[in-house]
């Protein structure tokens, strides 16, 4: 089973920073694509960025584009998401896994709170 373990969130003013850092199976890592998805109170979860398993390709949702960078170190079997001009609709709990059929997935990490206010 794929052991996904996020870290980083936190409470943050709006137009501040937060990186997240996700620790992912090693097996399970190197042959997948990765994205971070993030889930707000009532809504359901969405996903908000992807890269290849190389790191070559990368996507963003519209609504987080030029704001969050996501990336991936290979040698630590880690992805991150960074994450700045923060505003209040990012908050949400945060989650990585694998890309593929990923409304299907029911193996998710416990997730890392990001809550955006002053």
């Amino acid at each position: 089973q794929v052991q996904l373990v996020e870290s980083g969130g936190g409470l943050v003013q709006p137009g501040g920073s937060l990186r997240l850092s996700c620790i992912v199976s090693r097996g399970i890592f190197i042959m997948n694509a990765m994205g971070w998805y993030r889930q707000a109170p009532g809504k359901e979860r969405e996903l908000v960025a992807s890269i290849s398993t190389r790191g070559g390709t990368t996507t963003y949702a519209d609504s987080v584009k030029g704001r969050f960078t996501i990336s991936r170190d290979n040698a630590k079997n880690t992805v991150y998401l960074q994450m700045n001009s923060l505003k209040p609709e990012d908050t949400a709990v945060y989650y990585c896994n694998t890309l593929a059929n990923w409304r299907k997935i029911d193996n998710w990490g416990q997730g890392t709170q990001v809550t955006v206010s002053s």
